[in-house]
């Protein structure tokens, strides 16, 4: 994974595979991640993707927000590779700064840069835009502010719809601000509508680089969660992996992937990645791994070219 790319129209080279940061200290403590950040790195990975709110959303594990940022931050101090990294992290949605006010994005930054240990930021994304009551004129005006002072090299957006979007680029042109590079959507073979359409012609249109999230339908295309068969994983979970087992659509794309999968003599993981990888816009797909085990599969998806056969095999049993 040596070859970077741009990412949109900032300066920031990275490579076709982003590393996930939202397993670590979730399902992945902090040795596992420690490992996985290193082999991603010796492998020629150099963007991580991380939010202040990983893993908020499971407190009955003794999870709280910020830890995959605290991981991440204490494996950069430690191994003192900070330029040699991406770090991307994301505002709006921890439980102390939620939404996209001005104070939540100034207030949330320092915190990040402090569990990260760093004094940048390479790429700031907007989580969430859940309170369309906030103009993005103060959006955008407070992440200018960041980048202006240094704080961050970048900004992005990730769950948003296309009219603020549009705006948001639109203002940022009219006022010469600080301008979004990219969009994360969820994007995947089971999740086509979330980023295809409005949104992928935006980022089309304005020159943005797509970085999907969900890469892997939270390991669903991994093949590991069939209909009735039980597996034991927190992402076994409806709306999360297990979710797609039970619909029409899962079954089909499953059975696709298997069958490319088995021709191709790769795993399924790499397949789908594959598939995401060449769909127009998208720069950098991102997956996580909770172990070193599962990185291979991963990083074999850059080297594995689907034919035109292929690629509508999967188009039309995502469709």
């Amino acid at each position: 994974m040596t070859e970077l790319r741009a990412l949109g129209s900032s300066d920031l080279l990275v490579s076709p595979l982003c590393l996930g940061g939202n397993v670590f200290g979730w399902t992945a403590d902090k040795a596992q991640s420690f490992a996985v950040l290193d082999a991603y790195l010796a492998a020629g990975g150099n963007f991580i993707d991380t939010s202040d709110s990983y893993m908020n959303y499971f407190p009955e594990q003794g999870n709280e927000p910020g830890q995959s940022e605290t991981i991440i931050g204490d494996w950069l101090a430690g191994r003192r590779n900070r330029d040699d990294v991406v770090v991307a992290t994301k505002v709006g949605d921890h439980p102390e700064y939620m939404g996209l006010t001005p104070a939540n994005i100034r207030a949330a930054a320092d915190e990040s840069l402090r569990r990260l240990r760093t004094d940048h930021i390479d790429l700031y994304y907007t989580h969430y835009d859940r309170d369309e009551s906030i103009p993005v004129d103060e959006i955008i005006a407070a992440l200018d502010d960041l980048v202006k002072a240094g704080k961050v090299r970048a900004i992005a957006t990730s769950n948003i719809s296309p009219e603020r979007l549009s705006a948001s680029l639109a203002f940022s042109d009219r006022e010469g601000l600080a301008r979004y590079v990219a969009l994360q959507p969820a994007y995947n073979l089971v999740s086509r509508d979330t980023y295809e359409g409005a949104r992928r012609e935006i980022v089309e249109r304005e020159g943005l680089a797509c970085v999907p999230y969900f890469a892997l339908a939270a390991g669903f295309l991994t093949g590991k969660y069939r209909p009735g068969k039980t597996v034991q994983n927190v992402r076994n979970l409806p709306g999360l992996a297990g979710g797609y087992a039970d619909t029409d659509r899962g079954v089909k794309v499953l059975d696709a992937l298997e069958r490319v999968a088995t021709a191709r003599g790769v795993e399924m993981a790499t397949v789908a990645l594959a598939w995401l990888a060449q769909q127009p816009t998208v720069t950098a797909p991102i997956a996580s791994a909770r172990t070193v085990d599962q990185l291979p599969a991963l990083f074999a998806a850059h080297d594995l070219h689907l034919t035109d056969a292929e690629l509508r095999t999967l188009t039309a049993a995502s469709s």
